[in-house]
C-alpha cells in the first residue's frame, strides 16, 4: 500500500526524540486491580499492579479493600490468611492488620509486658475504591510520596438505563506498546480485517483534528468513518452519529459516540503489571437495540474477537521485541504515540523538579493518514 505520510524528523528513529520514560511504570495513579464481581464474601484475592503483588478482599461491611501481598513480619503472603471484621490476620503467627489502614492491631505472641507496640507496625496498603464494576487501586509511589488521591476515573454515562460489559486481554509487552498500539489509527484494516468490521479495500484518506486536555489530547467530535462495519449498524437509529475520542496519562482510552438520544460509550485501560506485561480492561455500556434478545452476549463475541486481534498481533510483535530493535514513530499515523511519550516525559520531569507539567500541544492541530 502506498502511504501518504512521511518521516520528518531528520532521523530516522522515531522514538529516540521520545523515549527517555519508555517502559517506565507511573505511579501515584489509579489502576483497575480486578472486577468487583470477583470479591464475594471473605475471599480474598491476589492481583499485580505496577509489579507489585496485591491483595484485594472486603471486610465485614462489604467495604473493598486493597494491601500489599506480603507480611511485614517474616514476607508470607497476606493473601495466605483470613479476614476477621475490618482486618486481615496473617496465616503464619496471626498478626492482624486494619484492611483500610494497614495499622498492625494483633501481635499474639506479645506478653503483657512487651514494649513493642503493634500500632507502630504497619503492612502497605492502597486507596481502593469501586467505579463501573472494577477494583480501583491507587498505586502510591511511597507511603510517604504526600500524593493525595485525584477522583476515581469513571465511565462518562450519559443517563440511567444502559447495559454494560466487561472484557480484558493479556499483551506480552511493557505498558508503552499496549498503549500506543490502543492509539494507534493505521492498524485496523489489517489486524481487523472482518466482514463485521473493515477490510483492506475499505482503506480511504482521513483527517482528525486533535486539542489538548489535561494529561492528555482527544479528537473533537466529528462523523466517525464509513468503513466501519459497527458505525453502519449504528446508522439503524439515524445518520446524526457523532463521536469523539479522547486519551488521558497514564493509559485511558474513552470514546463516545452519540445519535439523537441514543449513545454508546466505551473505555479501554491499559493496566501495566509488570515490566513487561500488562492487560487491557475493556468496558462498554450503551442504551441502543433494547429489543433485541441476549445483545450483550452476542455483542461480547464481537468485542472478544476484536480484542483477540489485538493480543495475537502484540504476541507476534513481541517475537522481534526481544531482540531491542530500533523502531520508528512516522507523522502523521504515529503521532499520536509521539505525544503519549511527550507527555509521559513531561509528567515524569514534572514530579522530578516540581514545576508544571508541560504539555507536547498548544493548540489544536489536524492531522491526515490513510486507513
Amino acid at each position: 500500500m502506498e502511504c501518504d505520510v512521511q518521516v520528518q524528523e531528520s532521523q530516522p528513529a522515531g522514538l529516540s526524540d521520545t523515549s527517555s520514560a519508555t517502559g517506565k511504570m507511573l505511579f501515584d495513579f489509579w489502576y483497575p486491580a480486578g472486577l468487583s464481581r470477583a470479591l464475594r464474601g471473605q475471599k480474598l484475592v491476589k492481583a499485580m499492579l505496577l509489579g507489585q503483588p496485591l491483595v484485594l478482599g472486603r471486610d465485614v461491611n462489604g467495604r473493598a479493600f486493597a494491601m500489599k501481598d506480603i507480611c511485614p513480619h517474616r514476607g508470607i503472603p497476606l493473601s495466605c490468611g483470613r479476614v476477621e471484621g475490618e482486618n486481615l490476620e496473617c496465616c503464619y503467627h496471626g498478626w492482624k492488620f486494619n484492611v483500610h489502614s494497614g495499622t498492625c492491631t494483633e501481635i499474639p505472641s506479645l506478653t503483657s509486658d512487651s514494649r513493642i507496640r503493634p500500632e507502630k507496625i504497619h503492612a502497605t496498603h492502597y486507596p481502593c475504591e469501586e467505579r463501573d464494576g472494577y477494583i480501583w487501586v491507587f498505586m502510591a509511589e511511597s507511603r510517604s510520596s504526600g500524593v493525595n488521591p485525584p477522583p476515581v476515573p469513571e465511565l462518562p454515562i450519559p443517563r440511567s438505563g444502559y447495559r454494560i460489559t466487561h472484557l480484558s486481554a493479556d499483551l506480552p509487552s511493557n505498558v508503552d506498546h499496549g498503549v500506543i498500539g490502543l492509539m494507534d489509527p493505521a492498524h485496523g484494516p489489517f489486524v481487523h480485517q472482518s466482514w463485521w468490521w473493515r477490510t483492506r479495500r475499505s482503506i480511504h484518506e482521513k483527517q482528525k483534528t486533535f486539542e489538548p486536555v489535561p494529561m492528555g489530547f482527544r479528537i473533537r467530535t466529528h462523523t466517525p468513518s464509513a468503513n466501519s462495519g459497527a458505525y453502519k449498524l449504528l446508522r439503524l437509529y439515524g445518520d446524526e452519529i457523532t463521536t469523539s475520542i479522547e486519551f488521558t496519562l497514564p493509559n485511558i482510552r474513552i470514546e463516545q459516540i452519540r445519535i439523537g438520544n441514543h449513545w454508546v460509550v466505551n473505555r479501554a485501560v491499559v493496566t501495566p503489571i509488570e515490566q513487561n506485561r500488562c492487560r487491557i480492561d475493556f468496558c462498554a455500556a450503551w442504551n441502543i437495540f433494547p429489543w433485541v434478545p441476549l445483545v450483550k452476549p452476542i455483542f461480547n463475541i464481537f468485542a472478544r474477537k476484536f480484542l483477540r486481534q489485538d493480543q495475537g498481533t502484540m504476541e507476534m510483535q513481541a517475537e522481534g521485541l526481544r531482540f531491542n530493535p530500533p523502531l520508528m514513530l512516522i507523522d502523521d499515523a504515529d503521532r499520536l504515540g509521539k505525544w503519549y511519550f511527550q507527555l509521559k516525559n513531561a509528567y515524569v520531569r514534572s514530579r522530578k523538579t516540581g514545576l508544571p507539567m508541560e504539555h507536547p500541544l498548544s493548540e489544536p492541530i489536524t492531522l491526515r493518514w490513510r486507513s
